[in-house]
């Protein structure tokens, strides 16, 4: 059986071998409980926390008192979205848009349940939200705008320094789930400026079940309901025994993440467009998503997302499945679902041309051989299926 081959990394990244090595000793003899301070088992722990929650400050730009760890993204998201709000009072909005992430969208849809306020902006044919749109929705009660920075499924990077600029002078706070930027793009959180922002670790060769929640301080420390309470841990925000492996991890990968980045995003970028013009020699196959020779900051370096003319949307990912590449047709925590991506419903594609998308996701281990082997593979299959059709 031909080696397999993966471009998915937008679902999650493998664990670089380097990130691996610095966790192990955190599994075996170094085993201390970070919060055990009255020995040294337990003082190694903290150090260890406290090298790498350093690490992951100075890859994107915060202060390490900042960080607030959590299980991932997904735990962050709800953090910010539902410790926010809750601590606002009476009703209040928030606005979000239509191509978020279900860890922003869900959280938000619990809680207009609960007397929170919601407004939906929709996105532009890219995928980009407009700050127009986001500045529109904006109430005298609105409380918190959250935008992602880069799109999980097209590769989108939203104007977030712009909107959340304008939202700082009316007071509002900003939140962003950065989950598929960081490690990927230049990200600094005084430049955005925002004051909330997701990240989590295995979208940039960590483990998976970690992440981080960047919780600005400013003048005053932010009204955030805690969601997991027992110990104080992390501020008080979230309570739970810190996984040390993981924080090591997590640390290292931002570390070389910070010394790799650059290069890694000009190689992906290449490589990516490169399998776009390879899979173009199919005809009537359209890119979803910014251009890919568009303006610096519009598009992550390592995404492609394209739809399929004439071919079944199941058969298409049944016979993908099959073969030795991995891809998919949308957002993992969505695969299971059986209707159309929402984001690139939102984007206005149909439903037909939303099934039959493909989301390439380049990483760190991809190389142009394997991208002359997925363009065969794909076109392959999608010229078989158009002569069933």
């Amino acid at each position: 059986m031909p080696e397999r081959i993966y471009l998915d990394h937008h679902a999650t990244t493998p664990v670089d071998p380097r990130v691996l090595e610095a966790m192990w000793p955190w599994f075996g003899e170094r085993f201390g409980n970070a919060s055990s301070i009255s020995h040294s088992f337990g003082h190694e722990a903290a150090d260890a926390v406290a090298q790498a929650r350093a690490e992951v400050a100075g890859l994107i730009g915060c202060d390490p008192e900042e960080l607030v760890f959590t299980s991932g993204a997904t735990e962050s998201n709800n953090l910010a979205i539902k410790g926010i709000l809750q601590a606002a009072g009476d009703r209040p909005h928030v606005v979000v848009n239509a191509a978020e992430h279900r860890a922003v969208l869900d959280p938000v849809r619990r809680l207009r349940r609960q007397d929170v306020e919601a407004t939906v902006v929709p996105v532009t044919s890219t995928g980009r939200v407009d700050p127009d749109a986001v500045l529109a929705a904006i109430r005298p009660e609105t409380r918190l705008v959250s935008v992602m920075l880069a799109n999980n499924e097209v590769g989108a990077l939203n104007p977030v320094g712009e909107i959340a600029r304008t939202c700082r002078e009316q007071g509002i706070l900003v939140h962003t789930d950065a989950a598929q930027a960081v490690g990927k793009i230049p990200v600094d959180v005084a430049e955005l400026p925002v004051d909330l922002m997701s990240v989590t670790a295995h979208k940039l060769y960590g483990p998976k079940g970690i992440g981080a929640l960047v919780a600005r301080r400013g003048e005053a420390r932010l009204p955030l309901v805690s969601q997991i309470d027992g110990g104080g841990h992390e501020r008080g925000l979230r309570s739970g025994t810190l996984p040390v492996p993981l924080i090591v991890g997590f640390g290292v990968a931002c570390r070389l993440a910070r010394q790799e980045r650059d290069e890694e995003a000009a190689r992906l970028a290449a490589l990516r467009n490169d399998l776009w013009r390879r899979l173009q020699e199919l005809e009537d196959v359209i890119l979803n998503g910014p251009p890919l020779d568009g303006a610096a900051g519009e598009r992550l370096p390592g995404n492609l997302n394209v739809s399929f003319g004439g071919v079944d949307g199941d058969a298409l990912m049944m016979r993908l499945a099959a073969s030795p590449l991995a891809v998919s047709s949308g957002s993992a925590c969505t695969s299971a679902n059986p209707e159309p991506s929402h984001v690139l419903r939102a984007m206005g594609l149909s439903d037909r041309a939303a099934r039959a998308s493909l989301r390439f996701g380049l990483g760190r281990s991809t190389t142009a051989g394997e991208i002359e082997q997925a363009a065969t593979i794909v076109g392959d299959v999608v010229r078989e299926l158009r002569r069933l059709a």
